[in-house]
């Protein structure tokens, strides 16, 4: 019984398994004449209310760490204890101990003990002080077990016992006084080796490890963990290590070391997970050498295989024989399965090295042979290796797969039977399917094609992809909305009694995982799917899915759509548009009603993205069909939004119509006018020209030269009076066409022809007649149309 009070903390494990904290106050260990029992009391420090009164259960497994005692009465009730003053949780535990029949300190881990605690205690030496170990005899057991015990108080205890259990093969001494305990029956002597044996393996010390796992030792510390004082017999753990658990070899070892570190870690993985307690929250580190123990003998194993390469290729082509049993061959894959386990182990680099070496010796042609047998485990199996070696060497594989369309001569690909695997997985669950699709994708990830790597390019693989097969994994997709397109009114139908096949709900599993990766697709190599889906008509198939009575493959649907919407390609939205395609998706927004759920959000965020976008080619689309159909819906302003937003750019085009109009009109006109004015300039100068160099001939002749000119214009002016084109007028301004004859009859003037398409006035009487607007009655009406359309 604990007299004095101490300071603690209590703290309870909450459904959410978090510590919570349910107050501080002091601690007692009293007799409790109602229950009968020991019980732990802690009272508040601040109004002496009862914060906690548990009854020590002698069936229940306490746990101490330093200044912490916890323990769980369920699987997620759990109470700790933290106390300030370690001598006080020493005693606390002492009592626990007591109730169990146990000795106190052989479950204490990492706890320092105060100088008041010593004064207490016995008389037995303390391990600091100690020179040497008791002599390896029976009757030496129970002293064993005590500093044993003691040097688990402190780190420095710890390092301390273990210098003295390396010397003079002491750890050897003991485990044959375990085979003299065990001839003579000596159950005593038994349990106290158990204790010993443990409290060792507490010590976590790797150079102890070195000795009790080695070859001669490892057994004989299996059988003293068989002699549990908990238990009421002992379990028989050598005898399944030596009979039931044999050690296959799918093809025999002939090194001797590598068959002994096989086996050697694989026991002390058994004595880790099965024979030594499991470490609560507050443990994780306590046994982390041995832990560490166990992975650097993994390592060493992958390295050792690795370095053998004609065992690893003699396991490739074995797996290749078509003479191979099945059973031989099952062996072989959870051989080849275990040793990539294995290899997660190494640093990256070691990975991505070890995984290149694999595929050098034939990895994948032996994996092709057996992801195609009928045995699910088998499958299951490949399906892993192949994932690892898709994760370290994707451009490997897939310049494998491609290299197999220019070289199968039975055209059955890799991919393709991935493929095929993943359509026809019979697990209701799909749980091979699943991880087949992850596994496409991951080859299928622009971030696992190299752009600049010389054998294996983006273009390359994505080429190779959707030439040879695209149609395959949508075939499935295709399959099961081919019912449901009415051809007639160009939008999806909806009889829904042709709905049936994806009302399956493993149909709609498959078909949701098709989509995800479809939606994968469209996001990260757009040009290539965007070009299928157009051909294939697959956004309209993918709609059908609407009608499902499934909501996580409606929710596929949406989302595929959504992101086909999130390219803010215009050849992408006209192809919605003319396929009225929204038609089902407000439909389904209709029949879910009121309902706030996931379809009601998914379908409102759609819309809202084309608000937020202001894609206007959609924007017009929504509210000419169906602003009529939503405008009833107001717990969101979204579809108000589209209007608005569509009356926006219905008044921008407008205003854009009306001042580009007077813009254009007199940017035709104007540089008509322009034109000619320079032609006119242009013959002017060049008449002056023309006289300067008739008058250099002779002054004498000047005037003979100006009568004769004088009468031929006014002969000239007489003959062509009616045909001098009229005065124009543009702008407010007027100017008059001056030609010679020999311009008004095309000659001589190289720039004639354009002026007269320019101003062709003889025409527009023609064309008056036959019912046509002239120019600037045909760009007036133009502008109508378009502002009347707009």
């Amino acid at each position: 019984m604990v007299g004095n009070q101490r300071y603690v903390k209590v703290y309870t494990l909450k459904d959410e398994q978090q510590w919570v904290i349910l107050g501080t106050g002091y601690i007692s260990s009293t007799y409790e004449e109602g229950a009968q029992a020991m019980c732990l009391l802690v009272r508040s420090k601040s109004d002496d209310s009862l914060i906690l009164e548990s009854k020590i259960n002698p069936d229940m497994y306490y746990e101490k760490d330093g200044t912490l005692i916890f323990w769980f009465e369920a699987e997620n009730r759990g109470t700790a204890i933290h106390f300030q003053d370690t001598a006080i949780c020493h005693k606390v535990w002492k009592a626990i101990c007591q109730v169990h029949n146990k000795v106190p300190c052989v479950e204490m881990i990492h706890d320092i003990m105060d100088e008041s605690e010593a004064k207490e205690g016995d008389d037995s030496p303390k391990t600091s002080e100690l020179t040497d170990l008791p002599n390896c005899e029976l009757g030496k057991l129970g002293e064993i077990v005590d500093l044993v015990t003691l040097g688990l108080t402190s780190p420095v205890d710890k390092e301390i016992l273990a210098l003295l259990l390396e010397r003079e093969d002491y750890i050897q001494k003991l485990l044959q006084l375990f085979h003299t305990c065990e001839n003579l029956e000596y159950t005593e002597g038994l349990y106290h080796l158990h204790e010993i044996i443990k409290g060792i393996l507490f010590l976590d010390n790797t150079s102890l490890f070195e000795i009790l796992f080695s070859g001669e030792c490892i057994m004989d510390v299996v059988g003293c963990l068989e002699y549990d004082p908990a238990l009421a017999q002992p379990k028989r753990h050598r005898e399944f290590l030596t009979q039931n658990a044999n050690f296959r070899e799918a093809i025999p070892i002939t090194d001797s070391e590598i068959r002994q570190k096989i086996h050697q870690t694989y026991r002390v993985q058994y004595i880790h997970d099965i024979l030594l307690p499991t470490p609560s929250k507050f443990q994780d580190n306590i046994l982390s050498n041995l832990t560490s123990f166990i992975l650097f003998n993994k390592v060493e194993l992958v390295n050792m295989l690795q370095e053998d390469d004609e065992y690893l290729a003699e396991v490739f082509a074995q797996m290749r024989d078509k003479t191979t049993d099945d059973d031989k061959r099952r062996d072989l894959v959870f051989f080849l399965k275990e040793f990539c386990v294995f290899s997660h182990l190494l640093h990256s680099e070691s990975k991505c090295a070890l995984f290149t070496t694999l595929t050098e010796l034939g990895i994948l042609p032996a994996l092709k042979i057996v992801m195609g047998m009928d045995d699910l485990q088998i499958r299951s199996a490949a399906t892993d290796i192949l994932a690892d070696v898709v994760k370290y060497t994707p451009f490997i594989v897939q310049r494998f797969m491609m290299d197999e369309a220019q070289q199968s001569e039975d055209g059955k690909l890799f991919t393709n039977l991935i493929i095929e695997k993943m359509i026809c997985d019979t697990d209701l669950e799909l749980g091979g399917a699943v991880h087949l699709m992850r596994l496409l994708r991951a080859l299928l990830d622009p971030d696992n094609m190299l752009p600049t790597h010389k054998k294996c390019k983006r273009s390359e693989f994505l080429n190779f992809f959707y030439r040879h097969c695209i149609h395959n994994f949508t075939a499935p997709l295709l399959s099961a909305t081919s019912e449901d397109i009415c051809e007639e009114d160009n939008i999806v139908g909806s009889d829904k009694n042709n709905k049936n096949c994806f009302n399956n709900y493993q149909t709609a599993e498959l078909l949701a995982l098709i989509l995800e990766l479809l939606t994968f697709c469209v996001q990260h190599h757009t040009y290539y799917i965007k070009t299928y889906i157009l051909r294939k008509d697959l956004l309209r198939r993918v709609l059908i899915l609407l009608n499902s009575k499934h909501t996580f493959l409606v929710l596929c649907a949406l989302r595929f759509m959504r992101r086909m919407i999130g390219l803010k390609d215009e050849l992408c939205n006209f192809y919605i548009i003319e396929g009225n395609l929204f038609k089902p998706v407000v439909n389904a927004l209709l029949d879910n009603g009121t309902q706030y759920n996931m379809l009601n959000s998914a379908i409102v965020e759609l819309f809202e993205y084309i608000r937020e976008e202001n894609i206007t080619s959609l924007v017009a689309h929504i509210v000419e069909e169906f602003y009529e159909t939503l405008e009833s819906i107001e717990y969101v302003q979204t579809f108000k939004g589209l209007k608005i937003k569509y009356e926006e750019q219905k008044y921008r085009n407008n205003q854009l119509w009306k001042n580009l109009y007077p813009v254009q009109y007199s940017k035709i006109f104007c540089r008509g006018a322009s034109v000619l004015k320079d032609k006119e300039e242009k013959s002017f100068k060049e008449n002056i020209e023309e006289g300067k160099a008739s008058m250099s001939s002779s002054e004498s002749d000047f005037q003979d030269h100006y009568d004769k000119s004088v009468e031929t214009e006014k002969a000239k002016e007489n003959e062509d009076k009616v045909d001098l084109p009229p005065k124009t007028s543009l702008g407010g301004s007027e100017f008059t066409s001056f030609h010679s004859a020999s311009d008004a009859s095309g000659a001589g003037n190289p720039n004639n022809s354009s002026m007269v398409d320019l101003v062709d006035y003889s025409d527009d009487d023609k064309e008056d007649k036959e019912g046509d607007p002239p120019p600037n009655k045909k760009l007036h009406v133009a502008h109508k149309g378009l502002r009347e359309n707009a």
